[in-house]
């Protein structure tokens, strides 16, 4: 006689026991849904881990039951588990067979929930024979093999696990970084990285392109202004800078940033104040700076166009993020994760990655994932990205 689905309900308010289906494949999701559609449980489905962490923090609390496939296609698998066990340490994760649908029981001791729920998937053997498809199978399997990849970021290459690893080193610490390399290599990944696994992690995340804002506007919407300090302020604001309080501040493209106003921000780093446009107080802000760019700073200095005291107050503890010419061993992983988040269910032939394999990728990583994505457009209804299907 089975156990009644009440005894797993929590009694003093009676609230429904949240499990978490998190996996790229939606007929997998909704196969696991029908399985678990029984009173009193909500059943909450992801298709990618970003989502599943974003449903989480949404949620009034933080226990529950995660159902966890390994390929997840933005992020590496355990540090997704990392994440999860660090921020939402209640909520119990639970392995699932991309392939089979199974639910596996790790070596910790599960929770009553936890158990019933395997035993209701499992009692019939699978969810359904094959129905994941293989693709690309092996290859994304080493993803996901222990290594601590980043957020969204693909490849075990040694340049890559540099990366990673200063990447969680600077993390715990409020040290500024500057990431650089050549555009589309995944600057923003890392600066993202650095403040989902910082103790700022909660607080805003606020992102300034130097390059997008038009060098009139970039000393307003970094430091505010105050009203009446130029046509058109009919009311004081607070800028970029200060909104990103208790958090961290991106500065992309700091290359770009006008010469004028550098000084107004080595300022700001060194004091931790700022001075709204107009305005004659200094407000006083803790926040985090990371700074990214593709431009050789030092040449800058030299051509008088940045200024050397704010270049040494950025580059505290400097990453570089590789070419992907400089980690082509990581293309092929590459490319079957950007198929699997595009179209799951397509797989990639080896005549297509062997035209991958010899391009130069002058955009890198970006360039990759557009090439990807046009691919599975093309492929229309079929099963297979070819050659035909690649466009460079």
């Amino acid at each position: 006689m089975g156990v009644p689905v009440t005894q797993f309900v929590r009694q003093e308010d009676r609230i429904p026991i949240d499990v978490y289906i998190v996996s790229p494949n939606p007929r997998i999701r909704q196969a696991l849904q029908e399985k678990l559609s029984l009173p009193r449980w909500n059943v909450i489905q992801s298709g990618s881990g970003a989502k599943a962490l974003e449903l989480l923090e949404n949620r009034c609390t933080d226990d529950g039951v995660l159902l966890l496939d390994p390929m997840l296609p933005d992020l590496e698998p355990n540090e997704f588990h990392g994440i999860v066990r660090l921020r939402f340490p209640n909520t119990q994760i639970l392995a699932l067979n991309s392939q089979t649908g199974q639910l596996l029981i790790g070596s910790s001791s599960p929770t009553p929930i936890s158990t019933h729920i395997v035993d209701l998937i499992n009692r019939s053997g699978a969810v359904q024979a094959n129905i994941v498809p293989e693709v690309g199978v092996q290859t994304l399997r080493h993803i996901s093999d222990g290594k601590p990849n980043l957020r969204g970021m693909v490849g075990d290459s040694e340049v890559m696990q540099r990366v990673y690893s200063l990447t969680r080193m600077v993390a715990v610490r409020d040290t500024t970084v500057l990431v650089t390399g050549e555009s589309g290599t995944g600057k923003d990944l890392v600066a993202q990285e650095i403040h989902q696994i910082s103790q700022r992690r909660r607080q805003p995340f606020v992102v300034v392109n130097c390059s997008a804002i038009p060098e009139a506007l970039l000393e307003a919407e970094l430091f505010g202004y105050v009203k009446g300090s130029f046509t058109g302020a009919v009311q004081s604001r607070i800028g970029r800078i200060h909104s990103a309080h208790g958090g961290t501040l991106f500065l992309d493209e700091i290359g770009d940033m006008p010469v004028s106003l550098q000084s107004k921000l080595l300022r700001f780093l060194e004091q931790g104040e700022v001075q709204r446009l107009g305005g004659n107080d200094n407000l006083k802000v803790d926040v985090r700076v990371v700074a990214a760019t593709n431009a050789d700073l030092k040449k800058r200095i030299s051509e008088q166009q940045f200024r050397d005291d704010l270049y040494y107050r950025l580059s505290v503890f400097p990453i570089h993020l590789p070419g992907l010419r400089e980690r082509m061993n990581d293309l092929e992983a590459l490319a079957v994760a950007f198929t699997a988040r595009f179209h799951p269910g397509v797989s990639l032939s080896q005549e297509a990655l062997q035209i991958l394999k010899h391009h130069a990728w002058p955009g890198n990583v970006r360039e990759l994932r557009n090439a990807i994505e046009r691919a599975t457009i093309l492929v229309g209804s079929g099963h297979e990205i070819k050659p035909e299907h690649i466009f460079l």
